[in-house]
């Protein structure tokens, strides 16, 4: 019995694959393979508290670029924190069909499930953007999913959800993120098919959330277990929340963020009513709403998000336009509306500069997409593509690549002046690296002209060498 507490105490050992795995808590294990005739591995998280006596919660995040171990490390504060497992495929991949990663997802959950003592009625999914889409998904296909925790991302499609396989949907989203208003609108439309949701805004972009939003994620995960009947009712853990969401209310309000601390105490009144009188909630509510802070900030946010979806309208159009048409002359328009949301940016109102944040995320992610989009065409259309190169430039001023690309294009095409011109714009940038000038594709002609040659050499005078520090 010693030996077993000790082995405990430091690991867990399967047999699995043919081949005896030792797994550490407290450390994401990578490359754990799914079975021994297809080669697909997962990377795996056991929280410092796990022990085989128990069935466990297991979140499963998606990274559409198949890196397991990026978005385990994510999650796992929390879910050291929050007591639960984690895996991630390291074979998903946004180049693949939906039907092939939810096969590839459905491989990984039956391994798991086998290997460890899993909680049936307490199998989650979750990810990150795109990853975060996926994982909405999911539950569909796969029977047996409890619950989603999609960061920077809504649901996939609202028209395949059914009462029939409810989930409970925690989206995660900044105030600044692109994504911020469908989120809003997506939770309206969750809220009328009395389909069960929480979303929990912070105050940031389009990025990871911090341990502590997820962290409180997975509290609302568990406090929904609860009221399910599939965890045992802990009441010391309920009234510590009740206390600690109760807190964060109050620093919100405090710190003139009274639409953040509005939303969680909408969101507390979904979580706590199976358990707590909610007198203190509404009432809490209830002065909070008739405060001149929140009525002004609420009147000026409606304003924004109106004029928002206007604004991104027109983006939708003109881009659209000038692709069909790869219409060059409005590149000065695009350059002006970056520079109108810099001017949002700087605006001495939080909600405008926060606006002014979610058009440039949004910009970027329309050119970004409609390069992939016309990336994968049969045949692609080069000038459109280099259209979308050139737009990137002004959008995301510091991507390196995209001056590339144009300069490629232009070159491939004998547009020297074009070419000639993109290169400085690059070169006055900061960008040092001559071996690559020197080597990009369709380029050799042009980098035998003096004015090629006088560039490089104006601006990279001490930089004839790349040193690469480690």
């Amino acid at each position: 019995m010693k030996r077993i507490l000790l082995l405990l105490a430091f690991g867990v050992v399967f047999t699995c694959v043919g081949q005896n795995i030792k797994l550490k808590k407290g450390v994401v294990i990578d490359s754990i393979a799914v079975n021994d005739t297809i080669a697909e591995t997962f990377a795996l998280y056991l929280p410092k508290s796990f022990e085989l006596s128990k069935p466990w919660p297991v979140i499963f995040v998606f990274d559409m670029n198949g890196r397991g171990r990026q978005a385990l490390a994510m999650f796992s504060e929390a879910a050291e924190e929050q007591g639960y497992v984690l895996a991630a495929s390291n074979n998903i991949s946004d180049t693949l069909s939906i039907s092939k990663n939810i096969v590839t997802a459905s491989r990984m959950f039956s391994t798991v499930n086998a290997m460890l003592p899993i909680h049936k009625d307490r199998v989650y999914t979750g990810g990150f953007d795109v990853g975060g889409r996926f994982s909405t998904l999911v539950p569909t296909f796969v029977k047996g999913v409890d619950g989603v925790v999609a960061c920077g991302a809504s649901i996939a499609n609202v028209e395949v959800l059914t009462s029939r396989n409810p989930f409970h949907f925690i989206g995660i989203v900044g105030d600044e993120d692109f994504r911020y208003p469908q989120m809003l609108k997506v939770e309206k439309i969750l809220n009328r098919l009395k389909f069960p949701d929480q979303l929990l805004v912070f105050d940031g972009g389009h990025e990871w959330p911090d341990s502590k939003e997820l962290s409180a994620a997975l509290k609302m995960l568990t406090l929904v277990a609860m009221a399910k009947g599939n965890v045992e009712k802990d009441q010391a853990f309920i009234d510590e929340n009740y206390v600690s969401d109760f807190v964060k209310v109050n620093r919100l309000y405090t710190a003139n963020r009274p639409l953040l601390a509005d939303n969680l105490l909408e969101e507390m009144t979904e979580l706590y009513q199976p358990y707590l009188a909610l007198d203190s909630i509404k009432a809490s509510r209830k002065i909070l709403r008739k405060s001149r802070l929140f009525k002004n900030q609420n009147r000026t946010q409606n304003a924004l998000l109106l004029k928002e979806g206007l604004i991104k309208e027109d983006y939708n159009y003109y881009l659209e336009e000038d692709i069909l048409t790869y219409n060059y002359n409005n590149l000065g328009w695009w350059k002006y509306q970056m520079e109108e949301l810099q001017k949002f940016q700087g605006s001495s109102e939080v909600l405008q500069q926060k606006m002014g944040k979610r058009l440039e995320g949004y910009v970027k992610a329309l050119v970004s997409d409609n390069i992939d989009v016309v990336s994968v065409e049969d045949p692609v259309d080069g000038e459109a593509l280099n259209f979308l190169w050139m737009l990137k430039t002004i959008v995301e001023p510091e991507n390196y690549e995209s001056y590339l690309k144009v300069i490629s294009y232009a070159a491939k095409t004998d547009d020297y002046g074009t070419a000639l011109f993109y290169l400085e714009e690059l070169l006055k940038k900061g960008y040092a690296d001559r071996s690559k000038l020197y080597s990009l594709e369709n380029t050799a002609l042009l980098r035998i002209t003096p004015e090629f040659n006088e560039l490089v050499e104006k601006y990279l005078k001490s930089a004839r060498y790349n040193i690469i520090e480690e």
